[in-house]
């Protein structure tokens, strides 16, 4: 293009330097993008030797600083206050509430320590995954090449400043492997190309160049825009050659700012949060009926009323896991704490820990995931479709050439997997000299080198190479056989088509020829590109990941179905899923899902494997028609691109090198963009929510069976089966033991499919076991009853409510280790379940048992009750044999 005349209107008087107005306040890429280079320096103030210091002064006061708006880590009262709003905690404080109005202190005080020590272990967990990220964002570039002058009359130089620094009208400088600071417009370039895919999803590099005359915008949508070829957007990175571009917005007026700022995770629950609220209704339910059922029967079979208002509530208490919130959190905590030791992840928010292990649904895209974004050759052949090696060897030529007189030597992927081919060949290159280079250009979308061979000085030899379509509108001849012949209009159809039919098989083609011109001193341009001689097609495939495809079949053995939602063209992603053993069935472009409605594309996206051409958009509709159709989804993305399906996904995944609005927005974030990483997350939720599940499990049944017991024992028995105290007492050694769940080991059959907490799958279980328990308990009441000498008498009833006691410490550690679903016992648990035998056993025997209300029992009824120990047991293992078999379908 032509370059803008030194001095632009707007720009100062030639007497020395005016107040600097600056820009439009909140001008937008948008705002410019059908205006001419001169036009914006104007609009910008600014001129093509950049700003003056004072100018960009006063600007970075007026504009800010050139950053997006981090998120205020929350402070440690704010983060105890957000734990506080778990519904287990919610429903533990308000029996702490009810156990306070009653005057039992020491009920209410338990709670409150529980609720106190959840809420600290999940806030610290918290506070240490944002310290990470903190961490992270110290790696991003911080500095950018901008063209600035000491004063109006100054010559301009260039010099590398903080990113922050950046204010618009600043003249910077594009190279290769520079991240785009802000969104900018052109002023000229040299074969710049830009990868786009934080911003767009697209895979490939971009041709970027500047335009004197831009096309009228129909409208601002942000997919025009970055189709404009003029524009470059903050949160890109040049991938070869370079220019010069005119800052237009910095800061919160840039897309990538305005991708940052559309609002954070919709406030919808997650899989936990829907799990946990079923279940703490569950239990709601039951507390809430429990008290008045005490009350109103115990008035009306023993007349006692009022009076054991506190029992009530004590057996409230004990159906009631006190210690799940601190189980759900130390489970987590060290689930999340083990994958960052080990694998380096980091988990944001503990309860997507649950939700990794609950995902049965991933959705990812193809680049860095499926594939290494790194192109191989597969084929070269001729216009026949047979192998040819000379038409690789060509396209070598003019790679390597462009490569070595380009003003920017950087090559793309393309051109080193071309070089890299001819390399393993082992022969030598035509033997040429480079003259004269044009690089890719956008327009002509091809590039040409100019070479001579040693023994023919007086003839250059063109070679072009690029896409198909373009180079075969400049070939006159086709070379068949060693021989050229005229490119008729049927041959050409012919290798249009087979060009078509490569493309959709995933293939991406490149079309190569030659041209003899008689040798000249001068320049060479595009309109030297003329009646060339078609060579042939060199085909480009890209590199499968490592690991790829068994990853893949991992998460298939684990219950877990994936779903590529890709911006590339639907051929290339069919064959790389093919070549990974992932059946593709029928690709769907994205397009075919925008005249649907939202149950239409849920029934679509549940049976379809691959969606191609998706903007994000597409994959944040994709993923909620998903989570609509009753799939627990997680996303893996890494670009600005995948912010809305990150925030539609239950559980959003990143990795560590993805841009920093994307590890602040995920809930999980890897190590590296690998499904095997993906893998081992989902293997440690599911530990994570197998051990919540086993405890909730056990103490669900567990308490139900002595409530029901002490039910039936308090309408039977002339005064309380058991003081409140007593229940106190038992339910803090059932915590204290129950909190060794949280280093449990799942048996290996619970993690081969995705784990939730199913509040009906829950309920299924207790009512099984809750009356077997129940029944335990009623037995040893008439062990009781014929052992124990128990009257209207103080003693009687000291020995009857010791022998409970003892009873339901005894069986709550059977059951600890019984209903679990692997044979071996874990240290931490073997230990807590010796620590309730050991109570059981010593408490009434110790000086503590009279301030307790118990007394020593008779040696014969610590035979009976070891009967009644082991049969219970026996009675276990057979229903938990039957109901396994029973629900083996279901999770």
């Amino acid at each position: 293009m032509v370059w803008a005349p030194e001095a632009v209107a707007g720009t100062g008087r030639r007497g020395g330097p005016e107040a600097d107005d600056g820009p439009p306040a909140h001008v937008s890429i948008a705002d410019v993008a059908g205006l001419t280079s001169l036009e914006v320096l104007r609009l910008m103030r600014s001129g093509p030797r950049g700003l003056v210091e004072a100018q960009a002064e006063e600007r970075l006061l007026r504009c800010g600083e050139n950053t997006v708006a981090a998120r205020t880590p929350a402070s440690w009262t704010r983060r105890l206050a957000r734990s506080l709003r778990d519904p287990f905690t919610m429903v533990l404080l308000c029996l702490g509430l009810v156990s306070a109005a009653i005057a039992s202190w020491a009920t209410a005080c338990v709670i409150v320590l529980l609720v106190v020590v959840s809420c600290v272990l999940r806030s610290g967990g918290e506070y240490r995954a944002d310290r990470s990220i903190a961490a992270l964002r110290e790696l991003v570039a911080t500095t950018a090449t901008v063209r600035r002058r000491a004063s109006e009359t100054a010559a301009s130089l260039s010099r590398e400043i903080p990113v922050d620094q950046l204010v618009p009208g600043d003249v910077i400088r594009l190279g290769p492997g520079d991240l785009v600071p802000a969104d900018v417009l052109l002023l000229r370039s040299s074969g710049l190309t830009v990868h786009q895919a934080a911003l767009t999803g697209e895979s490939r590099p971009v041709a970027k160049h500047a335009v004197d005359t831009p096309a009228a915008m129909p409208g601002t949508a942000t997919t025009n825009l970055f189709d404009q070829p003029h524009l470059c957007f903050q949160g890109s990175g040049v991938a070869s050659g370079g220019g010069f571009a005119v800052v237009v917005a910095t800061g919160a007026n840039t897309r990538f700012a305005g991708a940052h700022q559309e609002g954070a995770r919709e406030g919808r629950p997650s899989s936990f949060d829907r799990s946990v609220n079923g279940i703490s209704w569950l239990l709601i339910r039951f507390m809430l009926l429990i008290p008045p059922v005490v009350l109103v029967a115990d008035a009306a079979v023993r007349g006692r009323g009022l009076a054991t208002l506190p029992f009530a509530v004590a057996v409230a208490v004990g159906l009631t896991p006190e210690m799940l919130p601190v189980i759900v959190t130390t489970a987590l905590a060290r689930g999340s704490a083990l994958l960052a030791r080990s694998h380096g992840m980091i988990v944001r928010r503990l309860a997507a820990l649950h939700d990794l292990g609950a995902v049965d649904v991933l959705c990812t895209d193809k680049t860095g995931t499926l594939t290494q974004d790194l192109p191989v050759l597969d084929c070269s052949v001729g216009p026949d479709g047979r192998h040819d090696p000379d038409v690789l060897r060509w396209a070598a030529v003019n790679s390597l050439w462009t490569l070595q007189l380009a003003d920017l030597p950087n090559p793309d992927a393309l051109d080193e997997a071309i070089l890299d081919a001819a390399e393993e060949l082992g022969d030598d290159l035509p033997a040429s000299e480079g003259v004269a280079a044009l690089p890719f250009d956008p327009v002509r979308r091809s590039s040409c080198a100019v070479v001579r061979h040693p023994d023919r000085t007086a003839v250059h030899t063109l070679v072009a190479k690029g896409a198909v379509e373009d180079v075969l509108d400049r070939c006159t001849l086709v070379r068949a056989g060693g021989a050229d012949e005229e490119l008729d209009a049927a041959t050409e159809e012919r290798l249009r088509r087979f060009a078509e039919e490569q493309a959709a098989a995933g293939l991406r083609l490149l079309a190569v020829a030659l041209a003899d011109r008689p040798a000249r001193p001068g320049s060479y341009g595009p309109d030297d590109e003329r009646d060339l001689t078609f060579l042939g097609f060199v085909g480009l495939r890209d590199t499968l990941a490592p690991q790829a495809g068994e990853a893949l079949a991992v998460l298939a053995r684990r219950g877990v179905a994936v779903k590529v939602l890709t911006g590339d063209h639907p051929g290339t992603a069919a064959r790389v899923c093919r070549d990974l053993g992932l059946d593709p069935g029928t690709v769907v472009t994205a397009d075919r899902i925008d005249g649907l409605t939202d149950a239409a594309v849920a029934e679509l996206a549940t049976r379809s494997t691959v969606f191609a051409r998706c903007t994000p958009e597409h994959k944040a509709r994709i993923v909620t028609a998903l989570r609509a159709a009753g799939s627990t989804t997680g996303f893996l993305g890494d670009g600005v691109n995948d912010l809305p399906a990150l925030r539609a996904a239950d559980v959003g995944m990143c990795p560590s090198d993805a841009v920093d609005v994307t590890r602040q927005t995920a809930d999980v974030v890897l190590a590296a963009k690998d499904l095997t990483a993906i893998d081992h997350a989902i293997m440690a939720g599911r530990r994570s929510t197998g051990n919540i599940v086993t405890y909730l499990r056990v103490v669900l049944s567990s308490n139900l069976g002595n409530v029901i017991a002490m039910l039936a024992a308090g309408l039977t028995l002339p005064f309380l089966p058991m003081l409140p105290t007593q229940v106190l007492l038992q339910n803090l050694c059932f915590d204290a033991a129950q909190l060794a769940y949280a280093f449990d080991r799942p048996d290996r059959a619970a993690l081969r499919r995705p784990s939730r907490l199913r509040p009906r799958g829950l309920l299924r279980f207790i009512a099984v076991f809750g009356p077997l328990n129940a029944l335990a308990d009623l037995t040893t009441f008439a062990v009781l009853a014929s052992a124990v000498p128990w009257s209207g008498q103080v003693a009687g009833q000291a020995a009857f409510h010791t022998g409970w006691f003892v009873e339901n410490l005894l069986t709550q550690a059977v059951a600890m280790l019984l209903l679990r679903g692997r044979r071996h016992v874990p240290l931490p648990l073997g230990i807590a379940a010796c620590f309730l035998v050991t109570v059981g056993l010593l408490l009434p025997l110790s000086p503590l048992a009279p301030l307790l209300g118990m007394t020593a029992l008779p040696s014969a009824y610590y035979l009976l009750l070891a009967v009644v120990v082991v049969v219970y047991g026996a009675v276990l293992l057979a229903a938990k044999a039957w109901f396994e078999r029973r629900h083996a379908d279901r999770a």
